[in-house]
């Protein structure tokens, strides 16, 4: 158990940078729901599916490159240097050409009065970009610790600057007994930017990142050695159609949503924050599974070559099923406290939260099962895998989101990442078969599944106006089932296949 303990310590401190951090950012979730009205926010919804969109293209998979060259080599510095150089160009290049275009392209998606969006998105990316290989050699290194305290100090700003914008700079602007102070505020506080205060806090945070980061930037030894720049593009374009595929399943539905509801834009806009809004109540299983990635991408290239390395892959995604089970039902059985994490006109979206929990959980599963094909090269197949899926997501809400809505989002994502998980569970038995417990996985799965349809159809309408009560029955149930399902991961199986001991 000693490695899978490393790698539950290093999930933790990357959690921490995530968790700490990005609880922040997810607590201004509140300020933004009951501060701005569902079309305000569904902008936000938006511009930032886009983002997700263009880091692919930014960094178009040098980091897992670099770790899979950093691996084979022990010329750490000439791969550091030509990934690092090779972004640091063609970031320039990208960011100045959205720049340069930003008038066009905020007239194709109906943003012809704030160009401004599309400058700051610009440069938020660019600088994103430059600080993605800094922080993959932090994890490489091992140097977690520092790793954790660049991100959190990114989240602390960009959320500082949000209260202070958002919520600060109106109340001083609205008490008499401050006036002193509005001379100061006036010059710097303009009411009418609205929710572009998000977009320059992340601005800003996004600056200052890259400048803690300037150590591990100018340590790079600059220049690229073209011939390994080749062999690191070979293996990480196929990358890129995995990282485009993921963000289209990921956040095209809040893309088709504003475009494919039959409304108008404005209403489009605001349904779309009401999606939006909702799918941030998944943060904790969202929380944990960018952790475990974090955490588990260079373990798994660390461990490959070691003799029990596929029996510890297979532990690991028994014991991520524990932790990621026991957060969609604590989520589920809690709902009506957190529920309030957003502003009640956001609330007609709940439905949609157990879909897209469980779609969150079908994609740290897909994250465990697609060990295989880094591993063994053959990236090009999970860009099949990933390229269906996106297919997937693209027909399912061509299809439903006139139909039914945000729903059909929501179960195109799910359907999306169970399919994706499946594909790459059948197609690594070929390539790099690992003895996953297929019984105590579905155990898991279908045992929490069932309390929580149990609870919605048979406890809650019973106790619907007694909510205290309600939520004693629920703990009881929760920490009951928390329980079995440790005895039943830590149990060896009867064949003793994927609980042998580490070595």
């Amino acid at each position: 158990m000693s490695i899978i303990k490393k790698l539950a310590g290093q999930t933790a401190v990357y959690g921490l940078s995530s968790i700490v951090g990005r609880l922040l950012n997810y607590l201004l979730v509140p300020l933004y729901t009951y501060r701005f009205l569902p079309s305000q926010y569904g902008v936000v919804t938006e511009l930032y599916a886009y983002a997700g969109f263009l880091i692919v293209l930014f960094t178009y998979g040098m980091e897992t490159a670099f770790f899979r060259f950093n691996d084979r080599t022990k010329k750490e510095e000439d791969v550091y240097g030509t990934a690092m150089s090779s972004i640091l160009l063609t970031t320039i290049v990208f960011s100045g050409l959205i720049v340069f275009f930003a008038q066009p392209i905020a007239h194709l998606i109906h943003y012809e009065l704030h160009v401004r969006y599309i400058i700051f998105f610009a440069l938020i990316i660019g600088f994103d970009a430059i600080t993605a290989l800094p922080f993959a050699r932090l994890r490489a290194d091992n140097r977690p610790m520092r790793f954790a305290t660049v991100k959190i100090l990114n989240i602390c700003i960009n959320a500082g600057l949000n209260l202070f914008f958002i919520l600060l700079c109106p109340y001083i602007l609205s008490n008499p007994a401050l006036s002193a102070l509005h001379g100061f505020i006036n010059s710097i506080y303009h009411p009418e930017i609205g929710v572009a205060y998000i977009f320059i806090s992340n601005l800003v945070s996004s600056i200052v990142t890259a400048l803690v980061l300037l150590p591990e930037i100018s340590k790079s030894k600059w220049g690229i050695d073209r011939v390994l720049l080749k062999k690191m593009l070979r293996y990480a374009l196929p990358l890129i159609l995995v990282g485009l595929a993921g963000i289209i399943n990921e956040t095209l539905d809040r893309a088709m949503l504003k475009f494919m509801l039959p409304y108008s834009i404005e209403k489009n806009t605001a349904l779309l924050g009401i999606y939006g809004a909702n799918y941030k109540l998944a943060i904790l299983l969202t929380l944990f599974i960018q952790a475990f990635r974090y955490a588990a991408e260079p373990f798994f290239f660390q461990q490959a070559n070691k003799k029990n390395a596929r029996i510890l892959y297979a532990k690991v995604l028994n014991y991520f099923m524990l932790v990621g089970m026991s957060i969609f039902l604590f989520i589920m059985l809690y709902i009506d406290i957190l529920k309030y994490f957003i502003g009640p006109k956001y609330h007609e979206g709940l439905k949609v939260v157990p879909i897209l929990l469980g779609a969150n959980l079908m994609l740290g599963i897909y994250y465990n099962l697609s060990v295989w094909y880094k591993l063994t090269d053959k990236t090009h197949l999970g860009a099949y895998i990933a390229g269906g899926g996106a297919l997937i997501t693209i027909v399912l809400n061509y299809i439903w989101i006139p139909q039914i809505g945000y729903m059909g989002s929501a179960w195109a994502t799910l359907i999306c990442y169970a399919s994706m998980a499946i594909a790459s569970f059948w197609v690594g038995k070929r390539y790099y078969p690992v003895p996953y417990n297929v019984i105590k996985i579905a155990t898991m799965l279908f045992s929490g599944m069932a309390i929580y349809f149990f609870s919605k159809y048979y406890i809650d309408p019973y106790f619907e106006h007694r909510l205290m009560i309600k939520m004693i029955l629920h703990t009881f149930i929760f920490i009951g089932y928390v329980i079995s399902i440790y005895l039943l991961v830590s149990k060896p199986s009867a064949a003793g296949i994927a609980d042998a001991p580490d070595k």
